[in-house]
């Protein structure tokens, strides 16, 4: 994908020849503890640059695109804190916090409108539990997290789309 600062691989985009990119979706992931400190953090700064490098790129060349970040770490970075440190799970909630609630296309660029953090247990019947970044007490079902990208995306493209009742419309 083409961005403003050069081009851009995206994990999940949706973009017309009319309107251009319309909704993204970055994911990144620490699934494996660190050898030394035991903890999921090793690469969490480095993640997160290259996340926010992709929300500046994208927003700067589409600035009314609705950018959505997953973060996913194994379930077991919620339980990995000790006396002199914050589990991975909160921290990377605090690290996360100012680059999440892009309200307005005008927003700051590193900003993604939604970021998100889920804790993957894969031997588990709902193997996902998925928390908005700076809310590390409330769970979200993924549904409403899709709902409320979609709903935003309408919101950003009226003259295309509106979003009502869980069901995208295109009104051309």
């Amino acid at each position: 994908m083409a961005g403003g600062l050069g081009a851009k691989k995206v994990d999940v985009t949706w973009a017309t020849e009319e309107a251009g990119l319309l909704l993204a979706i970055s994911i990144k992931s620490i699934n494996f503890r660190d050898s030394s400190t035991k903890n999921f953090q090793k690469n969490l700064v480095n993640r997160r640059g290259d996340m926010l490098m992709e929300a500046v790129t994208l927003h700067r060349r589409f600035p009314y695109a609705v950018l959505g970040a997953f973060f996913f770490f194994d379930k077991d970075a919620e339980l990995d804190g000790t006396s002199k440190r914050k589990s991975t799970f909160i921290n990377a909630h605090a690290r996360l916090r100012l680059f999440t609630g892009r309200a307005d296309p005008a927003g700051r660029d590193e900003q993604f409108e939604r970021f998100y953090i889920l804790l993957l247990d894969a031997e588990a019947a709902m193997p996902v539990r998925a928390f908005e970044v700076g809310n590390p007490g409330t769970q979200i079902d993924l549904a409403v997290i899709f709902d409320d990208l979609l709903n935003l995306t309408a919101e950003r493209n009226p003259d295309f789309y509106e979003f009502d009742s869980g069901e995208l419309r295109n009104v051309r």
